[in-house]
């Protein structure tokens, strides 16, 4: 029986993390490709897990296990007639764009939500079921919780490395479909094995009562719950008794992982792409800590843990106030590791608090709570509240204050008067410390780094009192983040698709989204017409307006990506360009006329189409467009959508015979060449690209270094690029799979080396 439950709960964890990233790869376009679809989606998750876990709770208590199970697949026969799953609701996407989350929250809900609140309230249940029985393992039925974490991991991690390269969206969906029925006859099966031991307990229970036995002592002894140990050396069996004290902790607990999940997957998915293999390695990390602190001799030694993870998150909490550092292997890693051992920490402590049997489906609703209070906070509250991603290093700050701690607590007015004191101290020492001039270079950095050694020596020290920790930890970091580089900053603002920074640049006024710049303006009168960074006359875009376009006709251009708007310097009188730009806050930045003219200056006639360029190409006319450049980015990452089959169609079908197509590949990360050259292949369009690499005196004037690739109809179009400015042709048979809206791999462009 313990074998079957296993399977059983791990296949229906499978279920439900897998369709996690396949579901939220089907609703990524609607909303421009931003890695915020992904935090929407992962609220919505948790939101659902809550409505599972409250249907599993409410039901357990109610019904016996025969009749909640009976009731249970009655309702997984319903949500059959909804599979395979599809995208319903999304005829409007372009009101997406006034309120993104809650429009997201209604697709999702009514194309995913039943089926999946019944995969989450499956763990729980089936739990429940096996503690109904007179199995020996029912007494401590949170060790199928394991089983349930394992599936979920195991899922997370084989859908980019094994499903996502091989199998199209549709094929995803119908095997998904296939597994579905599979789980319904398991968990038939588990119902009736169910049934007939409770009844055989029931009939052991009745003659009990009818012939008393004599009490083996031993056995007595073998099967009596043990408490709690701190290192987890010996099999834990749950004692604990719900109170309200406890379900406040168990919310706090939740709280704090899973915010910090949203925030370091955000840190992650921003400046690389919004893909599944960045959206699946926090949660399976997240899953992974919950399969190793509930075994039942959990792996890892908890002081180790816990003195681990104050130096790893203190450390974070630094490097986090310094500045946003680049997305590179070692800062990866460092994120990725700080999470772990956080969560693990908070996990730990869940796992030992867990109270008896008959309260497990309440513990797990009381765990969904606060997992759910972290996504709410993470990606409805905190961009309301906070103008950048400060809730990452909040979440860190709460968990410090949810340490264990062995001594008996002092609540005395002297103790909390400490609480307060020495934070307090400590941020005013170190703002006296940073005003210290430090000599640059490596004595400088020498110094720097033993005063944050000193520092963080000196918050350890407070480890016994959760509470001054975390109000240390703070005061560290308000200190640090206040001594950030944030003099340059004359403007920010944040909106669902990301924080945005204006900075001023000696003579410059620079755009950035995250830690990628998107346009820059010179600030000298006589240069404000001048196209910068990526957009430089002498650059390939400047090539294209100069050789791809009629030197005299009135060219219709559209521009999928607005940034700071530099190219409306390449308009000319009487041209109307048509913008198509997803974010409102973008569009603010660039037409207030306080920051950036090139709108005014340079394009008068310019029109902006709100919402994401696939929906807003669909209503302009066919045939009618001179150029199309692609030219949009989420900070570092590409929207994949506006980079397949059906998409370059589109770009076709509102492209005139003669016209071209640009494509801005720039990237840090992705090598995007391949794939736009297989698209040209597939269509049998003509392409050509031009790496543009400044030197240092054209850096010093804000021009960067780019990658532009050409499309046509006819090769001769773009032969004078070849020819005249030294373009290459991409004629070689690109090696990648073809992107289509049914299938893209971007771990498969990943740059191998920087």
């Amino acid at each position: 029986m313990l074998g079957l439950f296993a399977v059983l709960i791990f296949l229906n964890a499978t279920l439900l993390f897998v369709v996690q990233p396949m579901f939220t790869k089907m609703v990524l376009p609607l909303l421009g490709g931003t890695s915020a679809v992904w935090n929407t989606c992962l609220m919505f998750f948790q939101a659902a897990l809550l409505v599972g876990y409250l249907y599993a709770h409410l039901t357990s208590r109610r019904f016996s296990a025969r009749t909640q199970g009976l009731v249970h697949l009655g309702v997984m026969l319903v949500a059959l007639l909804t599979l395979p799953l599809v995208v319903r609701g999304a005829n409007t996407a372009a009101s997406g764009a006034s309120a993104p989350i809650l429009w997201l929250l209604g697709i999702l809900s009514i194309s995913l939500g039943l089926p999946f609140v019944l995969l989450a309230a499956g763990a729980p249940m089936f739990q429940r079921w096996l503690a109904s029985t007179a199995h020996p393992a029912a007494a401590n039925p949170y060790v199928l919780y394991i089983a349930s974490n394992l599936g979920s991991f195991v899922a997370l991690l084989a859908y980019p490395t094994l499903i996502e390269p091989r199998l199209t969206l549709s094929e995803q969906r119908t095997w998904w479909t296939v597994i579905y029925v599979v789980l319904l006859g398991l968990v038939g099966v588990a119902l009736w094995l169910t049934v007939r031991l409770v009844r055989e307990k029931e009939a052991t229970a009745r003659r009990e009562v009818a012939e008393p036995q004599p009490v083996d002592a031993a056995a007595a002894a073998e099967g009596a719950p043990l408490v709690a140990t701190s290192d987890a050396d010996t099999p834990r069996r749950p004692t604990i008794v719900p109170t309200r004290a406890w379900r406040i902790r168990w919310v706090l607990l939740s709280f704090a992982p899973s915010s910090l999940l949203v925030g370091v997957t955000t840190y992650l998915s921003t400046d690389v792409a919004a893909i599944p293999l960045l959206w699946v390695v926090p949660l399976a990390l997240y899953l992974l800590t919950f399969v190793l602190v509930f075994a039942e001799r959990p792996l890892l030694n908890r002081t180790f843990m816990l003195v681990f993870q104050l130096f790893v998150g203190l450390g974070l909490l630094v490097t986090i106030g310094m500045a946003p550092l680049k997305v590179q292997l070692a800062s990866l890693v460092f994120h990725l590791l700080a999470f772990f051992v956080t969560a693990m920490m908070c996990h730990r402590e869940l796992a030992d608090s867990r109270p008896r049997p008959e309260y497990l489906t309440e513990f797990y609703l009381w765990m969904s709570v606060g997992g759910l209070l972290g996504g709410v906070f993470n990606v409805v509250i905190a961009p309301l509240i906070y103008d950048r991603v400060l809730e990452y290093p909040l979440a860190l700050i709460i968990a410090f204050g949810l340490r264990p701690t062995r001594v008996t607590p002092d609540n005395s007015l002297r103790a909390v008067a400490l609480d307060l004191g020495f934070p307090l101290a400590l941020y005013g020492a170190l703002l006296a410390a940073f005003t210290i001039q430090v000599p640059s270079g490596r004595m400088g950095t020498v110094a720097m780094v033993t005063l944050f050694i000193i520092v963080s020596l000196i918050i350890a020290s407070f480890h016994k009192r959760p509470l001054r920790l975390a109000l240390a930890a703070a005061a560290m970091f308000l200190a640090v983040d206040a001594r950030g580089d944030t003099d340059d900053v004359v403007h920010q603002e944040r909106s669902f698709f990301g924080v945005y920074r204006v900075r001023k640049w000696g003579d410059f006024l620079v755009l950035q989204h995250g830690t990628t710049t998107h346009g820059a303006q010179s600030l000298t009168p006589e240069l404000q017409r001048e196209p910068l960074t990526y957009y430089a006359r002498i650059g390939p875009l400047g090539d294209a307006f100069d050789i791809l376009t009629d030197s005299t006709a009135v060219r219709n251009v559209a521009l999928v990506g607005l940034g700071s708007g530099t190219t409306a310097c390449y308009a000319r009188p009487f041209e109307i360009w048509t913008y198509y730009e997803i974010d409102p806050a973008v569009v603010r930045m660039a037409t207030s006329g306080r920051l950036f003219t090139y709108l005014k200056l340079c394009g008068p006639n310019h029109r902006v189409q709100l919402g994401d360029a696939r929906v807003s190409l669909q209503a302009a006319k066919d045939s009618s467009f001179d150029l199309i450049a692609l030219d949009a980015f989420s900070s570092d990452a590409i929207p994949v959508h506006l980079m397949t089959r059906e998409a370059l169609q589109l770009y076709l079908r509102k492209l005139k015979p003669n016209g071209s197509i640009l494509f801005h590949i720039s990237n840090r990360y992705l090598e995007l060449e391949p794939v736009v050259q297989q698209l040209a292949r597939d269509a049998h369009l003509a392409s050509a690209a031009r790496d543009f690499n400044p030197n240092d005196d054209e850096k010093a004037r804000m021009l960067y270094g780019s990658r532009w690739v050409a499309l046509a109809r006819e090769s001769t179009i773009l032969a004078p690029l070849v020819v005249e400015r030294s373009w290459r042709l991409l004629d070689e048979k690109p090696q990648n799979l073809l992107w289509t809206d049914d299938y893209s791999n971007v771990v498969g462009v990943l740059k191998r080396e920087e």
